[in-house]
């Protein structure tokens, strides 16, 4: 098949999503509570164009001042507002929440929502730990909800292109995954965001952890969920000064394969935004530039650039459009970059990730 017909098939193809009659009403939005407000990211909720398919129904966070600063540029009622997730829980019976707080409370709001029944949505990494990961799952099956984890990346057209490609690529070698930016600083992310992001107490560490998740997720999802042999990550500190210093801001981590070799280069010192990545395989390659471009390139033929429109098939498209359609039943996360089983492997190489940083040692994986 030529490039052209290949590009042109894999964009036909959606993933089917499974029915069930016995479903709840598929009509009534999934009532979703919002915990923290101190997560950049919470905007990608309280500024999402209301599609049905969601309603939030209670927000938790005890700053006040956070809270107004909050509802006056997304609109919400602070009515919504309460000053504790186990409250918030309590009063208004959501059946999901998604969690905006710094890394190191997840575990804390996992277990408040898995003892009431309640799903959970994290913003990426799962956890600050691999122990803390080991909690939350427990907690997560125990309960019988699911926890998933939330990235950018996952709602790119281009790395999806790249993984129903693998088979055209031939055996799969190489991937090199980077994100970064200047900087949380230089990109001016709030005090209230930053004020953590920077500490190893509640990110787990700086770069390695706040991108170089990214690629961990990305790689364990290309490598079929296989646990790697091996992980060496070397981090280092170009700004020594505050309120940098604490954490690393550069890392570059290698996972090796029986099969192939990952590379996460995690970044807060590129003059320039980036999430992008290389997929080589013995037969070709796929550089996903950004979230809807890119370039294939097959053994013996031309590279052909590829383009797609800024959004997937909904609920594919976006993160609470998946978490409500895995609440109601119509889509299986298992084996997605949500899914708890890839992040559980992607937080095993950021655990060993972190450990070989700190020892100048590659860190051998327990098979």
């Amino acid at each position: 098949m030529g490039l052209s017909s290949l590009l042109f098939a894999i964009v036909l193809q959606v993933s089917p999503l499974s029915t069930d009659a016995s479903n709840t009403d598929t009509s009534a939005p999934v009532r979703i509570g919002v915990v923290g407000l101190v997560h950049g990211h919470v905007g990608w909720i309280l500024g999402r164009e209301a599609r049905g398919d969601v309603e939030i129904v209670g927000i938790a966070e005890s700053d006040h001042e956070l809270v107004e600063r909050h509802a006056a540029w997304f609109g919400f009622d602070t009515e919504l507002v309460y000053e504790s997730v186990e409250e918030m829980l309590d009063a208004t019976q959501p059946e999901a929440i998604t969690v905006f707080t710094n890394i190191f409370d997840h575990l804390a709001v996992t277990k408040a929502a898995a003892s009431r029944g309640v799903h959970v949505m994290v913003e990426k990494p799962l956890a600050i730990s691999l122990d803390h990961a080991q909690q939350m799952k427990a907690a997560a099956d125990s309960a019988g909800i699911h926890l998933l984890t939330n990235y950018e990346t996952t709602w790119y057209p281009s790395v999806h292109y790249a993984k129903e490609s693998l088979a055209s690529l031939g055996d799969l070698r190489k991937m090199v995954v980077r994100d970064g930016h200047p900087g949380p600083v230089e990109i001016g992310v709030g005090e209230e965001f930053s004020s953590w992001l920077l500490t190893e107490e509640k990110n787990g560490g700086g770069a390695i952890t706040d991108f170089g998740c990214y690629g961990a997720n990305l790689i364990t999802w290309f490598a079929g969920g296989q646990r790697p042999i091996s992980v060496t990550a070397v981090t280092q500190i170009f700004k020594p000064d505050p309120p940098y210093g604490q954490v690393d801001d550069e890392a570059t981590i290698i996972v090796t394969y029986p099969f192939a070799q990952g590379i996460i280069q995690a970044s807060w010192n590129w003059p320039f935004h980036r999430k992008d990545m290389d997929v080589y395989g013995t037969d070709g390659y796929i550089y996903a530039k950004n979230a809807t471009d890119g370039t294939i390139g097959l053994s013996g033929a031309d590279p052909e650039h590829f383009e797609f429109s800024p959004n997937r098939e909904s609920p594919r498209d976006d993160p609470f459009a998946f978490l409500a359609a895995v609440v109601r039943g119509d889509i299986d996360p298992e084996g997605s970059l949500s899914s708890l089983s890839i992040n559980m492997v992607a937080m095993e190489i950021l655990d060993a990730a972190i450990r070989s940083s700190k020892s100048g040692n590659t860190i051998l994986l327990r098979r």
